[in-house]
Parts: structure tokens; sequence; C-alpha cells
């Protein structure tokens, strides 16, 4: 190995850019799901309760006389 050589970065310059718009694109993503963590839940209640309804009407209908 050659003592004048100079040393390598451990990241490439290229790259730290690239990292760094993944960051900011993965905060945005993670801010804008966030504001819709109500609205997907209210969403899936509404979801499970029709469901529910649905079982309960087709279980009366099987065992009405």
């Amino acid at each position: 190995m050659d003592d004048n050589a100079k040393p390598q970065p451990k990241h490439p310059p290229h790259r730290g850019g690239r990292r760094i718009r993944t960051i900011r694109h993965l905060h945005k993503w993670m801010s804008q799901q966030g504001r819709n963590i109500p609205g997907q839940f209210l969403q899936g209640a509404a979801y499970k309760l029709g469901s529910g309804a649905v079982t309960l009407i087709i279980l009366w209908w099987q065992t009405r006389p």
C-alpha cells in the first residue's frame, strides 16, 4: 500500500444529495400520512360496522322460521 495515497471518502459525494432528497421525501410523506390517520380510522371503523351489520342480517335471515 502506498503511503501517499489519499484516503477514500466513506460515501461518494453524489450519493449524499440523493440521500438528502430521499429523507426529505420520506419526511413529507410521513407528515401527509399523519394528517390522514383520523380519516383512515373512521373509514376503517365504518367498513367494520357495515361488515358486521351484513353478517347480522345474514344470520337473522338464515335462522328465521
